[in-house]
């Protein structure tokens, strides 16, 4: 009884992973309007034997896209050591960054918080979350729509200037916007 109910068994599954439809022959919608090679249209080496191209438009990394640069007057906000209260010269910055994501109600915007070599690990993941949320009220303060911001963490982690001279860790002393 149990060989028969094993062997009942085991055609029951055989039978449930055995399919009719062929997946290669499955063809491509294209809802763009462009002609799309069909699966077997492939000749020797790739080249299509008579078949329409595929209509994909490569992607060109060399040409500027506003949404994701932000304003042209900077994006980065600077520090003095273990602070991080935004300092009157940076202003400029976050009233630029402030009248671009208002223009623009489906912008956002990510300020990323960074911090020096100096201290520990957790120390300059919260140091680096005050700043990015000192810079995010900032922008708050200005009417930018809470929606539009989130504030990051990076303490030491992506410095942005190797070394360890006053000069280069006053850059990392920093707080980037990034728009998405």
């Amino acid at each position: 009884m149990k060989n028969l109910i094993w062997a009942l068994s085991l055609t029951a599954v055989l039978a449930g992973c055995a399919s009719g439809v062929k997946l290669d022959d499955v063809p491509v919608v294209d809802k763009s309007g462009a002609g799309v090679t069909q699966p077997g249209s492939m000749g020797a080496e790739g080249s299509t034997s008579g078949a329409t191209k595929s209509g994909v438009t490569p992607v060109d990394l060399s040409a500027s896209n506003s949404v994701a640069t932000g304003p042209s007057s900077g994006r980065i906000v600077y520090f003095d050591y273990d602070s991080y209260a935004v300092k009157p010269d940076d202003q400029t910055v976050i009233d630029a960054n402030a009248r671009y994501l208002k223009a623009d109600k489906a912008r956002h915007a990510v300020v990323e918080g960074h911090t020096d070599d100096r201290g520990g690990r957790e120390y300059n993941l919260a140091l680096g979350q005050k700043r990015a949320e000192s810079v995010r009220r900032a922008l708050g303060l200005l009417g930018v729509a809470d929606a539009q911001l989130e504030a990051v963490s990076f303490g030491k982690e992506k410095p942005a200037v190797q070394g360890s001279d006053e000069a280069a860790m006053a850059k990392n002393r920093r707080a980037e916007i990034s728009y998405r």
